[in-house]
């Protein structure tokens, strides 16, 4: 039931040419989400290796 009524949907998005805009902007924002993914990994590695260098340069400071 659930399936049959997104079936129905997706047909009426692809008749309508407003659907098609649609599916226009769906596909722009998969592929921005993907090359997001992308650079969210590196960027992620340098800024933990940046916090663990400042970890291991305050962990042998003593707190004031």
């Amino acid at each position: 039931m659930f399936l049959t009524k997104i079936n129905a949907g997706a047909k009426r998005l692809i008749k309508n040419k407003d659907g098609a805009s649609a599916i226009e902007y769906v596909i722009i924002a998969a592929m921005v989400a993907i090359v997001a993914a992308a650079f969210i990994e590196p960027i992620g590695d340098a800024v933990k290796a940046k916090f663990d260098l400042i970890t291991e340069k305050l962990d042998g400071t003593k707190p004031t």
